[in-house]
């Protein structure tokens, strides 16, 4: 029984959202998220986000080869792009 109860606890461990002090931050002092960060949020793949970077619609950072989106720019993507879909399943109708 410790043994299940302590795999619970890592595994509870484990999934805890990141902690805001952890976070990487710009000099700026705003949030940076990488993409397991944006993919998570998103709900979408890896691929995905590639396709909105080539399209010029998220704009990133690159970092030591590695990518991170400001917090800014990912709340003005999932602005424009909601509006789009509202827009879209309104014409539907």
């Amino acid at each position: 029984m410790r043994r299940i109860m302590a795999r619970l606890d890592n595994i509870e461990r484990l999934h805890r959202p990141e902690a805001p002090e952890n976070r990487t931050l710009m000099p700026g002092g705003e949030a940076l998220m990488d993409n397991a960060d944006l993919c998570r949020m998103l709900n979408v793949s890896k691929r995905t986000l590639q396709r909105y970077r080539t399209w010029g619609e998220l704009p990133y950072k690159m970092i030591h080869h590695k990518i991170f989106y400001r917090e800014s720019d990912v709340v003005r993507f999932i602005e424009v792009h909601f509006s789009r879909f509202r827009k879209m399943k309104k014409n539907k109708n």
